[in-house]
């Protein structure tokens, strides 16, 4: 599919076509040194996406180092132009300049390849090696004779390169351009009409390089004629073409390789210096030319990443100006001196602890700037946590879970990633990646204890604190904060809230109002522990309360019944023998345990001596036989207590009979009375 735009920038038109082929390449022309911000082609059309999506897809050019020479405006799809671009810096001679990046989509991940076609701008002059030129002719120079001229040369290419040479109109010389067989250009000054050293020693001429690009440009050497008697034989190098190979980072001063030409000429003739006939600035920086021996040698850092192929030319010069020209190709192999480098280029951070397994959650791009081997790389991340990398597309990794994550076990993570390359030596380079892992509200409140027992002693004070409750959320902030509650039921028909509160925050449990033992010695509620997530978890646990008894209930006499209500009379036979039972004395006491243990005595009696009462039994028995002195009316008082702290007590009356004879018995109240 092919488009083209026409677009006006700068007060010229630029001219773009867009490729777009079916394995999602992209391919753009554009000219060099265009201002930034210029529209190169719509990246969002070409690939037929809503312009929309390149936002959210986190749509960007990667160049693969620190430049950045295109963009993508995300609100309207453009690429556009990020820095200048210079195609003499990129490709030099190439007639055909493409840079070659890479156009990253994500959610789900794409790769395509962008290729840009760098055009040529008429943004160079034609420059000669030197401002001036020496040439020594000999008088004895036939009509016709050539002299070699260095051509000037153009950064530019294509029609923007030198097109033509004018030469200052003289009466002796004409200029022609020559091409070698190794298809470098150069220039002859070809003499016309023979020289006459008597008659002219010396001339200038003005030599004007032209391009043909729009607007014109040129350039201008001097060439200075110096006549001298005949030497008719330039140097011949023993080849037309040197190659040799180098390994990057050669230490200063290490011989490349030696040129050599010879001169048939004698003497002064015959002398054979070399010079380099055209050197860059970068190659100038890096090798050094012995004009004597021919000897080159490494003068600065050889860098296989800057350059990998360097072509220089050596001319070969005799004493009176007759020369020659070899080339040398100066091939540079790489040497493993550059480790990888990782990229991070996303990263989901914090992540959900619940992520199921395989989620990606970063995206790496490792680079290795070296070639062929040296540039292999292979990933590898630090054992013991759940991640790995999976190879993605090209050199990008995805980093994906490899189990279930859990925040309460580990909640933050440092991921470290090594490169390493397949050189010899291996060289290696490493990354921290840190990662958080976000809490999700999967744990329920824990209680410290299975079950709580609180215990109260009766007749205690409401709001009374009867014990705590604890639980535990390992989950983070509202996720892990506790909440107490009651839950609903009752006790004795009554709500439990009547009975109990429980503070939401702290746990503490109170009591609401007084408990009495003899109504109820314990009883159970549950508290629920609730956490505040969303949705919330709970748990719940039983407190048992138990009630203690305080002596707070004197002894109560069932026997006999109480004055007021019956007036009762025991009979004791006048035959009793000591140690008879005549009576008992029955009490009981609401309270519990020792508080309800009962003691009896006899506190007041008609005949002391005569009875006694049984400490713990309460039975009346006789001490003695009974005698015909005794009185027959027998009024004991008894006294019942409790063993509490303090005790407490209640007192009856007993009335004894002492006859044989019931018909003398008389009414019990008249005979007491």
């Amino acid at each position: 599919m092919h488009r083209r735009w026409f677009l006006q920038s700068c007060g010229f038109a630029f001219f773009f076509v867009a490729l777009q082929y079916a394995h999602g390449d992209l391919s753009y022309s554009v000219q060099e040194e265009l201002k930034r911000g210029s529209v190169i082609g719509n990246i969002a059309k070409d690939l037929g996406l809503e312009v929309g999506s390149l936002s959210a897809r986190k749509a960007r050019v990667d160049m693969g180092n620190d430049r950045h020479y295109c963009g993508i405006n995300l609100r309207s799809g453009d690429l556009i132009v990020a820095e200048r671009i210079d195609r003499e810096e990129h490709c030099g001679e190439k007639p055909s300049c493409v840079l070659k990046f890479d156009l990253l989509l994500e959610n789900p991940m794409e790769l395509h390849r962008l290729s840009l076609q760098v055009q040529d701008i008429n943004d160079n002059a034609p420059i000669f090696p030197k401002d001036i030129v020496k040439l020594e002719i000999r008088e004895s120079a036939y009509k016709g004779a050539r002299y070699r001229i260095n051509a000037a040369q153009d950064a530019d290419v294509g029609k923007n390169s030198v097109e033509r040479y004018i030469l200052q109109p003289n009466p002796h010389f004409v200029f022609s351009i020559q091409t070698t067989s190794a298809g470098r250009k150069y220039g002859e000054l070809i003499l016309k009409i023979e020289l006459d050293r008597e008659e002219q020693q010396e001339m200038k001429v003005l030599l004007t390089a032209v391009d043909g690009g729009s607007p014109q440009r040129s350039g201008t050497v001097v060439i200075h004629v110096i006549v001298l008697d005949a030497n008719d034989n330039a140097p011949v190098f023993t080849e037309a073409v040197y190659t040799v190979t180098l390994p990057e980072n050669s230490p200063m001063k290490t011989p490349v390789i030696t040129v050599s030409a010879s001169d048939a000429d004698e003497g002064v003739n015959g002398e054979v210096t070399y010079e380099f006939s055209r050197l860059s600035d970068k190659t100038q920086k890096l090798f050094l030319l012995d004009e004597k021996t021919g000897d080159i040698s490494v003068t600065g850092d050889i860098d296989y990443e800057e350059g990998s192929k360097y072509e220089v030319f050596v001319e070969a010069k005799d004493g009176y100006g007759l020369s020659s020209e070899a080339k040398v190709i100066i091939e540079i192999t790489d040497v493993n001196d550059n480790a990888p480098v990782i990229y991070l280029k996303s990263l989901t951070n914090p992540i959900q602890e619940n992520v199921s397994p395989g989620t990606e959650v970063g995206i790496i791009n490792v680079q290795d700037r070296d070639s062929e081997n040296n540039r292999q790389v292979r990933c590898s991340i630090q054992q013991n946590v759940p991640f790995k990398l999976v190879p993605s597309i090209k050199n990008y990794y995805s980093l994906v879970t490899t189990g279930q994550l859990d925040r309460e076990l580990v909640s933050d993570y440092n991921i470290t990633i090594t490169a390493t390359d397949e050189g010899s030596p291996p060289l290696s380079s490493s990354k921290t990646v840190q990662l958080s892992v976000a809490d999700i509200n999967d744990n329920p409140p824990v209680f410290e204890e299975q079950s709580y027992s609180a215990y109260v002693t009766e007749n205690n004070k409401p709001g009374s604190t009867l014990c705590s409750v604890t639980a535990r959320d390992p989950d983070w902030r509202q996720n892990g904060t506790v909440i107490y509650s009651l839950l609903p039921g009752e006790v004795n028909g009554a709500p439990v809230s009547s009975y109990l509160s429980v503070n939401g925050d702290t746990g503490v449990i109170h009591a609401v109002r007084s408990f009495d033992y003899e109504q109820f010695r314990s009883f159970k509620v549950h508290v629920m522990a609730r956490d505040n997530g969303s949705p919330p978890l709970s748990s719940n646990v039983t407190v048992s309360v138990f009630i203690s008894d305080v002596n707070d209930n004197s002894p109560q006499i069932l026997y006999p019944a109480p004055e007021g209500n019956s007036f009762m009379t025991e009979l004791v036979p006048k035959a009793a023998h000591g140690g008879s039972l005549v009576s008992k004395v029955i009490a009981v006491d609401a309270d519990s345990g020792q508080n309800a243990w009962l003691s009896y005595h006899i506190v007041k009696s008609t005949d002391p001596g005569l009875f006694t009462i049984g400490l713990h039994s309460g039975e009346i028995r006789t001490q003695r036989d009974i005698s015909e002195s005794d009185n027959m009316k027998q009024n004991l008082i008894v006294a019942v207590k409790d063993n509490g702290q303090p005790s407490l007590s209640a007192t009856c009356s007993m009335y004894l009979l002492i006859s044989d004879n019931l018909a003398e018995v008389p009414e019990p109240k008249e005979y007491f009375l």
